[in-house]
């Protein structure tokens, strides 16, 4: 069953987070995952949530997401994301079929 990671960011310094997206989009091709919004525009309908900038990633299963990011690349990758970035993330196991 498919798992989504759904980020919302805010980044401080762009030159560095495009150094950190250029390793991430290879590791996640590696590990299965794809994206399947990367900041697009969006408007919020209800409630008082003002994300920065939203970004959901598909990956094959919520262990394969946990893998991913417990795994030495990405750990690597986040230390460089946490130096231009903040985020808030969650993961949520998607519908059965």
């Amino acid at each position: 069953m498919s798992a989504y990671v759904i980020f919302d960011v805010e980044i401080h310094d762009m030159a560095k987070f495009r150094a950190f997206m250029a390793g991430a989009e290879q590791a996640l091709e590696a590990a299965g995952a794809r994206y399947l919004v990367r900041g697009g525009a969006f408007k919020v309908h209800e409630g008082d949530w003002q994300p920065r900038r939203i970004v959901l990633i598909e990956f094959p299963s919520l262990a394969a997401w946990e893998a991913f990011y417990s795994g030495s690349v990405y750990q690597g990758l986040k230390a460089i994301r946490h130096e231009c970035s903040s985020a808030r993330l969650v993961a949520v196991e998607g519908i059965g079929e």
